[in-house]
């Protein structure tokens, strides 16, 4: 795992799958991502050894509860910015793809003014 952006999507994938499996492994991960089991085994051992995340004996994925507040703000973000843009008239699957782009580069201040609009519009 190479960046920063590749960390958070990691973690926003394993929330959104604990969201829909009653315990996420790392097969569960490659399998919604499209990438090879190896290369999530990889960046899984990299989100444990940063904290974010414990694998437990039998090969489940559980948060810690930095990586479970890491991840549930990008979940935030991610759906924010998918309220907004499909405010502004974007379809949904486009809003989806551009709001998990952005949500990884966009600053926290501007995010910030972005939140409030959604919200009071």
């Amino acid at each position: 795992m190479r960046d920063r952006e590749s960390e958070e999507m990691y973690l926003e994938t394993i929330l959104v799958l604990r969201g829909v499996r009653p315990a996420v492994r790392s097969i569960d991960i490659a399998e919604r991502l499209g990438y090879a089991k190896s290369s999530v085994s990889r960046g899984v051992n990299l989100l444990q050894d940063r904290g974010y995340i414990k694998i437990g004996d039998d090969g489940f994925i559980e948060f810690t509860e930095r990586g479970e507040e890491k991840a549930s703000r990008i979940y935030m973000r991610h759906n924010v910015l998918t309220a907004l843009l499909t405010s502004m008239g974007a379809a949904r699957e486009l809003a989806e793809e551009n709001a998990c782009r952005i949500e990884h580069v966009i600053d926290d201040e501007v995010f910030e003014l972005i939140k409030k609009h959604v919200e009071n519009n």
